[in-house]
């Protein structure tokens, strides 16, 4: 018995890996499904419609607000506290109208409230088309980076668990927001990239502490090692993950309706991030047959020379 598993109770975490690996496929066969379906509901960011900001004197009822908005003929507006409770913004997919922002102030002053017209921006839907399409773009570069780092810094089969890893919490994220139909916009984007930023940084460690195992322990095959690596870096993968997601929580419940969808692909991203680096990138290397001769140093020419006295 080697000196690693000695020292500590190793978790069979790969004795389940066919489990996992069948969960997994579930999941992304799910989320394809309904990306397919139902696909996801862009926020005005991408589907273009305008934006209004006003300001009461009084605490607003955001509930009330939307009956009358939409008792006055405007569909489906989306009506959030935009920082104090006096200040509400509203956002709507209307076409550009100099006077859009006169009807709404007029149907909301209708009640006698005091209301104050901030502003009203409008964003075509050429322009959110644009987003939608760079936001893509983003994505799948961040992807290749990832998996042109990882081959460089590891070794080639690495890169492919990490990007497996990578794509299978993004499709999962995404397929999360298609099956609830929650508004997917600019800053769930920017959560959906930050996801694989998380993700990867906990691969990473994961990587390197397989690869330095694969060195070290001599009497042990690949799901062994896997099996002590995975062990080793348990605390600290648990620590981070449960520290931020109780950051996330907080933003939740506390951060307002304007950061829900942020944080809740935050939350299912960190949560499935967590469980990828374990299950999904690992076994992406035991399915490609990972050994000691994949990562044994290569000895530079002249080095034995140099060693000779």
């Amino acid at each position: 018995m080697s000196k690693a598993k000695k020292e500590l109770k190793v978790i069979r975490f790969m004795s389940q890996r066919k489990l996992a690996a069948v969960f997994s496929v579930l999941l992304l066969i799910g989320s394809i499904f309904s990306l397919a379906t139902n696909g996801l509901k862009f926020g005005l960011d991408f589907t273009g419609g305008s934006q209004i900001e006003v300001g009461y004197t009084q605490p607003a009822n955001v509930n009330e607000i939307r009956q009358q908005l939409e008792g006055a003929g405007f569909p489906d507006p989306i009506v959030v506290h935009f920082g104090a409770e006096t200040d509400v913004l509203i956002r709507m997919q209307e076409d550009s109208d100099a006077e859009l922002g006169d009807k709404v102030i007029s149907t909301l002053r209708a009640d006698g409230s005091e209301v104050e017209l901030r502003r009203v921006e409008y964003v075509g839907p050429q322009v959110g088309e644009e987003l939608r399409d760079d936001g893509g773009i983003g994505m799948l570069f961040a992807l290749a980076v990832v998996m042109i780092y990882v081959a460089m810094r590891f070794q080639f089969k690495f890169s492919v668990g990490a990007v497996a890893a990578l794509a299978h919490d993004v499709i999962i994220v995404l397929g999360v927001f298609s099956v609830l139909q929650i508004d997917f916009d600019l800053t769930v984007l920017a959560a959906v990239l930050a996801v694989i930023g998380y993700s990867l940084n906990d691969t990473i460690v994961v990587s390197d502490r397989i690869r330095e195992n694969f060195r070290k322990i001599r009497k042990a095959d690949s799901v062994e090692v896997i099996d002590i690596s995975l062990t080793q870096t348990l605390g600290r993968t648990l620590v981070t993950s449960l520290t931020t997601l109780l950051v996330l929580m907080a933003l939740f419940y506390f951060g307002g309706e304007l950061i829900h969808g942020f944080s809740i692909a935050l939350l299912v991203g960190v949560a499935i991030g967590t469980y990828s680096s374990i299950y999904v990138a690992a076994n992406v290397l035991l399915m490609m047959n990972i050994s000691k001769e994949d990562l044994m140093q290569i000895e530079k020419e002249g080095e034995e020379l140099d060693e000779m006295p």
